[in-house]
């Protein structure tokens, strides 16, 4: 089990579609919606499995591949009794935040609880301002999709490439990096002081291969619900027409020094997802987006309060790195550690 070594058979397979009558509306993708790839996967529910290398023991195996539509959900039963519920969602359509909505809303209509949390289909809100206005550091942050170089040829088993990892982080090592980021009075976010140190890890692991005149970038996700009030930052972004352009971060990558972006997970609602049988032992995202960035999703652990699971999809090399000289801090993820629940 510890090396993925098992077999899933499908027992059933079943398209599922709105009840009729239908009235249909097909209204286009907004720019933003295609600035990310177009597939990202939520994992819940997850026991007895390698869970610290998910590219083994869950892509291809546990993860449904949606083939049309929004979402594919595969449902597992395990020998031991549990389940693993994956879904695979179209990022273009809805992001982190819409799927924990989704999982938590799916979670209260299967015990018949009224919804919590409804979705808003304001539009409007993401509006071009008119006339536009295009601030100049955009031009840093994107680039034209035709710009883009052709895919590398990854036939070379000796070349690094990216990995998927889980780790945990206890909330004395988070308190310790929050210390060491703050001072003279000012205190840091643990969220920044954690993305500080990563950012100065995976530096690091590129001067050992000799890549010292090199920059790394960190690309951190926020959260731009809270301004659409001001309605500045989208209506900037969608009067540049970005569908002809893709994110800078993204394309580059590694080419002009090491290269990932950090999400913020700390809403996954692992707490909330019950479909009647008890709540998670475990929630993560499964995120290998292409491209030759990291992506790093850091997410509130179930087991104790305070710890963070850490889903890392960075270069093999980095976290190697990683491994060896923050041991103290990334843990690799077991059942065992999950059993304190």
């Amino acid at each position: 089990m510890e090396r993925g070594e098992f077999k899933v058979t499908m027992s059933k397979q079943e398209v599922v579609a709105a009840a009729l009558p239908l009235q249909e509306h097909w209204l286009p993708l907004s720019h933003p919606d295609l600035l990310l790839p177009p597939e990202a996967f939520a994992d819940v529910e997850l026991k007895d499995l390698n869970l610290y290398d998910p590219d083994e023991s869950i892509e291809g195996k546990l993860v449904p591949k949606k083939k049309h539509g929004v979402l594919a959900v595969q449902a597992t039963e395990l020998k031991c009794g549990g389940m693993v519920v994956a879904c695979s969602f179209d990022h273009r359509i809805a992001d982190a935040y819409s799927t924990n909505m989704f999982l938590v809303s799916w979670a209260e209509m299967a015990q018949s609880k009224s919804l919590s949390l409804l979705p808003t289909f304001r539009r409007s809100l993401l509006n071009p301002r008119r006339p536009g206005h295009i601030d100049p550091s955009l031009n840093d942050m994107y680039v034209p999709i035709t710009a883009l170089p052709p895919p590398k040829n990854d036939t070379d088993v000796d070349q690094d490439h990216l990995i998927s990892r889980i780790y945990y982080v206890t909330a004395e090592q988070l308190d310790n990096l929050q210390a060491l980021a703050s001072s003279n009075g000012f205190k840091r976010t643990k969220l920044e002081s954690f993305c500080a140190f990563l950012w100065k890890m995976v530096a690091k692991s590129d001067t050992k291969i000799g890549c010292a005149q090199k920059l790394c970038k960190m690309g951190i996700v926020v959260d731009g619900r809270t301004r659409l009030s001001e309605r500045e930052n989208y209506r900037s972004h969608q009067a540049s027409h970005m569908a002809t352009y893709f994110g800078n971060i993204y394309s580059s990558g590694s080419e002009e020094g090491p290269a990932f972006v950090v999400s913020s997970g700390q809403r996954f609602p692992v707490s909330k997802v019950d479909f009647g049988w008890g709540l998670p032992v475990f929630g993560s995202y499964h995120f290998p987006w292409g491209g030759n960035a990291g992506y790093v999703m850091p997410m509130p652990s179930p087991a104790r309060k305070g710890d963070w699971i850490v889903y890392m999809h960075i270069f093999k090399g980095q976290l190697e790195l990683i491994e060896k000289e923050a041991a103290h801090v990334f843990r690799p993820l077991t059942f065992d550690y999950l059993s304190q629940i």
